[in-house]
This record gives structure tokens, sequence and C-alpha cells, in this order.
């Protein structure tokens, strides 16, 4: 019985450090995303709350998923006739994370708040290693409520 009892605890362990170590290689849901909802992981009437939503957006939106980019997203709602303004306002609320190492310039601009020069700075300092050394880079251009915003965009994938 004890070694049984043992042998259970072990698994338990075992079981609870293999999701840790899931949950630190997603990208998504380990280091972006926080407070934002993913556009290619929420449910429909999580989709449906979102500024500029209509039925018919939500449907297509689920058929086509997954979305591999923000520019193919964006694409998307603007092809459905969501206007530039209200697509900001939806990209407050929801985003597909992007890779800080691979992110192009238009991907960056769809970030709200984000305009050429920062643009530009996401891409100088590549490779991006850790948040640490974003915050330091991104730092010396806006302050940390600022780069911590920011983090809710991007992505630093594992090394």
């Amino acid at each position: 019985m004890t070694t049984q009892r043992a042998a259970g605890r072990f698994v338990g362990m075992l079981a609870g450090a293999l999701a840790l170590l899931v949950v630190q290689q997603s990208p998504a849901s380990a280091q972006a995303g926080r407070g934002l909802i993913d556009p290619n992981a929420a449910s429909e009437s999580d989709l449906q709350s979102l500024p500029a939503m209509t039925p018919a957006i939500v449907k297509g939106m689920i058929e086509r998923r997954p979305f591999k980019s923000m520019v193919e997203l964006n694409k998307f709602l603007l092809d459905q006739k969501v206007t530039p303004e209200q697509a900001r306002e939806f990209y407050r609320k929801a985003f597909v994370p992007i890779n800080l190492n691979t992110g192009t310039r238009e991907e960056f601009m769809l970030i709200p708040g984000v305009g050429s020069r920062m643009s530009a700075e996401f891409m100088e300092y590549r490779p991006w290693k850790n948040w640490t050394q974003f915050d330091k880079e991104i730092g010396k251009y806006v302050g940390q409520p600022e780069t911590d915003r920011f983090k809710q965009y991007v992505f630093i994938p594992p090394n």
C-alpha cells in the first residue's frame, strides 16, 4: 500500500510538472495576451461581445480560423466592412499575438498606439531573448506601463 501511495504521488507530481511545462512553452498563454481575447480560440459568445461584431462576422471568423497573423485577421475584418476605427476598437479587446522576432512592420502597426517609430524599434533590437531586454530597450522610448501594455500584443518565443 505504501508503494502504491508513493507511486500515485509521483504520478501526480509528474503530471503537475508536465502541465507547468506545457503552459511555459505556450507563447500565447504564457507570455502574451493577458487581458486580451485570442480570436483564434475565443467562443462564439465571447466574439459577439466584442466591438463591431455581428453574428455574420463572428460566424465567418469562426469558419476561417485559425488566422495565422494579425494582417490576415485585419484583412478579413475590413472585407466584412468593419471600418478601420472599429477594427482598432476590436484590437483593444482581441488580438492574435505577434512574435517579436519575426513580426512584420504591418503587423506591429496594428497594435493600438504603435506607430512607425515604435514598429521600427521592435524590429531593431532583434533577436528578443527575454522581457527584461524588452523593458530596457523599449522602456527608453515609453514608460513601464506602456511596455507592459505592449506585452499583451506580442510574445518572445522560447529559446
